[in-house]
């Protein structure tokens, strides 16, 4: 379940980080949605990073990695 969520948040900053491009591309000067779009982009990555973080703690989630 923890792994499907990081999945799913790790798409959405992949969908707001495409917005944000298309923002940079089509908007005018005034508009603010770019800057919404990079607040969502931070919010979602700063979420994922606390849920990987959280299922390390909580050992839900392991490294194999060998060092």
């Amino acid at each position: 379940m923890l792994k499907a969520a990081i999945v799913l948040m790790l798409l959405a900053t992949v969908a707001s980080l495409f917005s944000g491009l298309v923002f940079l591309v089509k908007d005018d000067e005034n508009s603010t949605r770019l800057l919404k779009a990079l607040t969502v982009r931070v919010t979602l990555a700063a979420l994922t990073v606390g849920l990987v973080a959280w299922g390390f703690i909580s050992g839900q989630l392991v490294s194999h990695a060998p060092f």
